[in-house]
């Protein structure tokens, strides 16, 4: 252990453990006690018992869970106030939102109440409040306005004989289509959570999410401000639908409607107004005052009594129908047009949910079931749908309140249901004559949270660049490719990033800590040293088929052995050695022919043979006075062909001094003036081995911590039988250590272990440390009294 400067000193005795080890170690159970072990766990997993049964029961009906212990005198009055709070939001906003969704207002008020009883019996978080939300609300009026725009509803009037839209027939179409679309998403939800897929709402990271929430809130600014301002712009649909949107309604703006601009302005101000002073007095309300209901019913009143519908042709909500709908299917004929956009209301619906739902747990000291959750989401829009209900998911505003009232459980949705039920059976056609500029201006001041967003570019700036590039990519293509491409997109270049960074991932070295088993990063700890001999090589990320060749070079460079260049090196001086034998060869012919016509009897092989020994003893002088020669003098390669060469004088990295081609003498070294082969070739001759590493040639092991690694592809596989054939030319032992289970089990399918054996695989770099200096003999780890038994390593 280390404390500030002291050092205890340690004792180690224990085996060293390698894979083959391992193996024998787990060989030693009896084959008979596996196939009964085997038995046993087939038996249990195929066994149906009353608590196996209950268990998969409560887990896909999370209410029989918590409903029989639910307390009536503990949470009922809680939830009660909770739900009626909630349940007087969702009529303003079901209203409203609708109208993003380009439906008539009664749907909204649909689709706040079958979802959330289904979510009821399903759903396993207790806070958050399922039904109509901005962001799905504008990407299903994309979809319905996509599929049945104006102008293919377009009749002549009778009367007047001017062309005009069949709004009835269009609504009517409408529906069908967010219905089909609603029962699709909604499907596709069911499907990936019985399949355990919860976890797929992990790949919308939370700046992607945040920045198209925010561009979603540009658009369903700029679809309200038609309604706003009382004109009626062109509908576009597209890539860059919006900026031809927001082009027309500029161009419209001389011809606002005033009454309309008026009502919509101090809709605004009202909301804005109150809204603040509730979250000013939040502290003293136990309930927050439900303003945006107020303001429904003042609007509707003053519209119904000075018949602003007539009078200044402001247009208003219309008729709702009383009563609920029966059940009828969906339009199966639009399911393949709408599959995508199904799709992406179903990926988006659930990361919006489970994100909130996961929030709420956590700060309540429960957990949520991610697969769970995306059943009960799907079960809810699937069963909605054939009610006429369009996509919902979880809301901010409205989860926020009903946890903030007190709501323990989802009886506060039941509650909140009862509220929705009741307006839409008795008190829905009282707001016929709401005028529609109330409601766009509530949408308008509800995302006024969305827009603080914004901030997240500063926060960005200072924490992570990368996540800043992510949400601003995210924002501009959901602004200019709309909804469903723009999510695609920004998923797409989220992946990239995280391509990105494994291609470019942190390498080091690892030294060792005084005294314990740890090793850590030589340039981030001061306190680690080097192992003797030993190079200790890691990276931050695991190794795959886009980084593999970037691994290899790392640690050429890390190790400080150009491999490449000393392999080239050895591969002429052993196709140098193989002339000089031929040439040995030839000569021994010519001396044998002089012989024998001098009548003299004479062994070919004999005297080939002792040339060649002469040719090898003057080779190994050479070499030897270019060893003895390299102890004082390193040599360095030039960067570029033009410069020259030159060296380092002395082998101390603490006393060397760079010299210049003048303090050679004639014979040292060849300057390189140029790139020809004929140059390089004789330049590689006049340098050895040691000179093209270190300061010294020092390593004799390299050890691979794959700790990092989760998988291992072909490409890595091919690497690694690289780097062990490459450096073990060079008489430099490789080693691989730390690697989980996964990774050797690939190890072994690839057929990595058919030339390299498992003495090369330890359980831990530890183990691979003292493996290699007990093999070579030649150090000791400082502080560390190491005692190990080598003799039941090798087996």
């Amino acid at each position: 252990m280390v404390t500030g400067k002291t050092c205890t000193m340690y004792c180690v005795e224990r085996e060293i453990l390698d894979e083959q080890r391992l193996e024998e170690l787990s060989r030693r159970l009896d084959s008979s006690q596996t196939h009964t072990l085997f038995s046993h766990r087939l038996k249990n997993s195929l066994r149906c018992s009353i608590p196996k049964l209950k268990r998969t029961v409560v887990g896909f009906l999370p209410v029989l869970y918590w409903l029989p212990h639910y307390s009536v005198w503990d949470y009922g009055m809680p939830d009660l106030i909770s739900g009626i709070s909630v349940g007087i939001m969702h009529l303003p906003q079901g209203m409203a939102y609708a109208l993003l969704a380009s439906l008539p207002p009664v749907f909204g008020l649909y689709s706040s109440f079958y979802p959330a009883l289904v979510y009821f019996f399903f759903g396993s978080s207790r806070h958050i409040s399922i039904g109509t939300f901005t962001i799905l609300s504008i990407m299903v009026g994309s979809v319905t306005e996509r599929l049945a725009p104006d102008e293919n509803f377009l009749i002549v009037n009778k009367t007047s004989g001017i062309e005009e839209v069949d709004i009835t027939a269009r609504d009517l179409y409408r529906v069908q289509v967010a219905a089909a679309t609603t029962v699709l998403g909604g499907s596709i939800q069911v499907i990936l959570g019985l399949m355990q897929f919860g976890f797929v709402g992990t790949y919308l990271s939370e700046p992607l999410v945040r920045a198209y929430t925010s561009a979603a809130a540009a658009h369903a600014v700029l679809a309200q401000l038609k309604t706003i301002f009382g004109v009626s712009p062109a509908r576009f649909s597209g890539p860059l639908s919006m900026v031809y949107t927001l082009v027309d309604v500029c161009g419209l703006l001389p011809n606002t409607h005033l009454p309309t601009l008026v009502v919509s302005v101090l809709s605004i101000v009202i909301l804005i107004t109150a809204k603040e002073l509730n979250n000013r007095c939040r502290k003293k309300l136990q309930v927050p005052i439900p303003v945006e209901l107020i303001v429904i019913v003042v609007g509707t009143l003053i519209s119904f009594y000075a018949h602003l519908n007539e009078t200044y042709e402001i247009s208003v909500v219309g008729k709702i129908p009383s009563g609920i709908q029966p059940p009828t299917m969906p339009n199966a004929s639009i399911f393949p047009e709408v599959v995508v956009d199904a799709f992406a209301l179903a990926i988006v619906g659930y990361a919006i949910s489970v994100s909130l739902g996961k929030t709420f747990a956590l700060k309540h000291g429960y957990k949520i079931d991610s697969s769970q959750e995306l059943v009960a989401l799907g079960l809810s829009n699937a069963v909605g749908g054939f009610f006429q209900c369009y996509s919902v998911c979880a809301s901010m505003s409205r989860s926020l309140i009903q946890e903030t009232t007190g709501g323990r459980t989802q009886m506060a949705g039941i509650a909140s249901s009862v509220i929705v039920l009741v307006t839409m059976m008795k008190l829905g056609s009282l707001f016929q004559e709401l005028p529609k500029a109330v409601l766009a201006a509530i949408v308008f001041v509800n995302l006024k949270g969305m827009f603080k967003q914004y901030t997240d570019i500063v926060t960005l700036w200072r924490r992570n660049k990368i996540d800043l590039v992510v949400w601003l990519v995210t924002w501009v293509s959901t602004l200019l490719l709309n909804l469903d491409m723009g999510l695609a997109a920004s998923i797409s270049f989220a992946m990239l990033t995280v391509i990105f960074r494994t291609q470019s991932p942190r390498y080091s070295v690892l030294g060792h800590l005084p005294g314990t088993e740890l090793y850590l990063d030589l340039e981030s700890h001061r306190e680690v040293r080097e192992v003797p001999g030993i190079t200790i090589f890691r990276s931050s990320a695991t190794i795959y088929f886009a980084n593999a060749e970037l691994y290899l070079e790392a640690l050429k460079e890390k190790s400080g052995l150009d491999i490449t260049k000393m392999i080239t090196y050895k591969r002429r001086q052993e196709a140098k050695q193989r002339k000089r034998d031929r040439r040995a060869a030839r000569r021994a012919k010519r001396q044998a022919k002089r012989q024998r016509s001098r009548g003299g009897v004479f062994s070919v092989e004999e005297e080939a043979g002792q040339l060649g020994e002469r040719g090898r003893d003057f080779i190994q002088d050479e070499e030897s006075g270019w060893k003895n020669r390299e102890n004082s003098t390193v040599f360095i390669m030039p960067e570029t062909p033009n410069n020259s060469w030159v060296y380092l004088k002395g082998t101390d990295p603490e006393t060397t001094t760079l010299g210049s081609m003048s303090d050679l003498q004639d014979g040292d070294i060849t300057t390189l003036g140029c790139s020809s082969e004929d140059t390089l070739s004789r330049d590689l001759e006049r340098i050895s081995l040691g000179s093209l590493g270190k300061w010294t040639w020092d390593i004799h092991s390299i050890i691979l911590d794959l700790s990092t690694a989760n998988f291992i592809d072909t490409v890595a596989l091919k690497t690694l039988r690289n780097i062990f054939h490459d450096f073990g030319e060079i008489d430099v032992d490789i080693y691989i250590a730390g690697c989980q289970a996964p990774v050797v089990e690939q190890l072994e399918q690839g057929g990595f272990f058919s030339d390299i054996t498992k003495e090369r695989l330890f359980t831990t770099v530890h183990d691979a440390v003292l493996y290699c200096i007990n093999l070579r003999g030649d150090g000791t780890l400082p502080n560390y009294d190491i005692k190990v038994h080598m003799s039941n390593t090798r087996l």
